[in-house]
């Protein structure tokens, strides 16, 4: 799979936003149909795993796994989750992720894998270096996600000691989204203010690390599963 830029992107105008806002929204990423095809990609395939988190422990369950669980286990799952975000940090959203090794990446046939490549490379890289402004980027890590009807990840600022992450990135890939389904990207200004974007289909989201965010809780009006690719801009 080939991708290419949309070679109508304004590369100066977005920098000149995002060193205003510390983020910025690029429609149109993607030309041809590149974005299409990620997203039919996603709906249709089967090895997703939820991933939750209990405390600092990650847990993953793959599809066969949640199959087996007794309405009892799922409810109760259900219900430890949301205990967990009213006071800490929690999540809950099914992913796919990208190996950060360059050798695994070549060797993979994965359409997300093959994105990956695309973003850690020529123009797009250069693009995006030129946009946060620091040629000190030299790849970029990747997972697919998708939220279904009950997920949400709380707030965090995407501050890991070691990951040398200059900047956060989501690619979206939802061509029908209506606010009121949630699943918005929210950049907490304050304890009561806020800024945020809805799902958007071929936009990529750019947003500097050490900015509280999270992504609300989608609902059960939501027609599908909110899709998307996300990852960090990072040094080696």
């Amino acid at each position: 799979m080939t991708f290419t830029l949309n070679p109508a992107i304004d590369a100066t105008a977005l920098a000149r936003t995002y060193r205003e806002q510390g983020r910025v929204r690029i429609g149109n990423f993607l030309a041809g149909g590149g974005a299409q095809q990620l997203r039919d990609a996603l709906a249709a395939r089967q090895d997703w795993k939820q991933v939750m988190n209990s405390g600092e422990r990650v847990v993953e369950l793959d599809r066969p796994t949640r199959a087996q669980l007794t309405p009892e286990q799922l409810s109760q799952l259900d219900d430890a989750v949301h205990a967990g975000a009213r006071s800490g940090f929690q999540y809950r959203y099914e992913a796919v992720r990208v190996p950060d090794n360059d050798a695994q990446r070549a060797a993979s046939d994965d359409i997300v894998a093959a994105f990956a490549r695309f973003l850690s490379e020529g123009p797009a890289r250069e693009l995006l270096r030129s946009i946060v402004g620091d040629e000190a980027i030299a790849f970029a890590d990747a997972q697919a996600t998708a939220y279904a009807p009950g997920d949400f990840l709380t707030g965090h600022d995407d501050k890991v000691a070691g990951k040398k992450r200059f900047a956060a990135y989501v690619l979206g890939l939802n061509p029908v989204w209506r606010i009121e389904w949630g699943g918005l990207l929210l950049m907490h200004k304050s304890n009561h203010d806020v800024a945020g974007v809805s799902p958007g289909f071929n936009t990529l989201d750019l947003f500097g690390i050490g900015q509280m965010h999270s992504v609300s809780q989608v609902t059960r009006a939501a027609a599908w599963r909110r899709y998307a690719i996300t990852g960090w801009l990072r040094a080696r």
